[in-house]
């Protein structure tokens, strides 16, 4: 990074073109009818996408021209993939598509050993789950993996839990500006005597927030709702949400 620009794989992040929602559904129906300057077109203006989906794994030692490369090909993928007829927003398709590829390739580079027959049935999972979310257009159950596969719910999650990537207390969790939490940030120690002093002075923080800003807080990390659900939720804009959020969070610190 230098002058204020990002540099990945060669290419300046700030001059990466965005596409209008309108545009991108003029392009996928091109693409489906078989244009690959519009295949071409579309992908170089969702690298944008790709950029924003790789920062939430920085911090873990990763070299991010490799997960900007792999998280093209879950771009390239969702594009080839995308139906279309469906009433979804492409990106909200390809976000999962994107991070699933990363995922995968940070599993396949894991230092971890897991058994051979444990790691393909875990392959196997993953490739069934990605047919079933294409297909139904939302994640699948571990049951209904299981079902397809034809083996036990547990054996699935043994096998899926077998490959996740180890969290590093250094991986951030919340990052709002300037100020990141880590996870060693929220790891506690049951002997230390300032805990309730924190407990308490915590929840005279909270005391002091409107019962919006309270709900909304209620909604993010207690049920872990995303902004947009909330925003549905409780009718107000994702950004109204995204302001509230900070602005609670900010109060709470001081």
């Amino acid at each position: 990074m230098y002058n204020n620009k990002v540099i990945i794989c060669g290419v300046d992040t700030s001059k990466l073109p965005l596409l209008k929602e309108k545009e991108k559904e003029e392009l996928l129906k091109k693409v489906k009818s078989g244009d690959k300057s519009a295949r071409d077109k579309l992908i170089n203006g969702n690298l944008r996408l790709v950029l924003s989906v790789i920062q939430r794994f920085t911090g873990r030692g990763e070299n991010l021209d490799d997960l900007f490369q792999v998280g093209c090909i879950g771009l390239i993928k969702s594009i080839d993939n995308f139906d279309i007829t469906q009433n979804v927003r492409f990106s909200t398709y390809a976000v999962p598509m994107i991070i699933g590829e990363i995922r995968r390739y940070l599993r396949d580079n894991n230092s971890i050993r897991v058994s051979r027959s444990i790691k393909d049935t875990a392959y196997k999972a993953m490739q069934v789950k990605e047919r079933l979310t294409s297909k139904n257009q939302n994640e699948p159950t571990v049951q209904e993996i299981a079902r397809e596969l034809e083996i036990p719910v547990e054996d699935v999650v043994i096998a899926l839990e077998s490959i996740v990537s180890p969290i590093s207390l250094y991986d951030p969790v919340y990052s709002d500006g300037g100020d990141t939490i880590y996870v060693l940030d929220q790891v506690g120690d049951n002997n230390d005597d300032r805990n309730w002093l924190d407990e308490i002075a915590l929840k005279e923080a909270i005391k002091n927030l409107s019962e919006r800003e309270k709900h909304i807080l209620s909604l993010r990390f207690m049920q872990g709702k995303t902004q947009m659900e909330v925003s549905q939720e409780i009718g107000i804009s994702q950004a109204q949400v995204s302001r509230l959020e900070k602005s609670a969070l900010q109060r709470i610190r001081q």
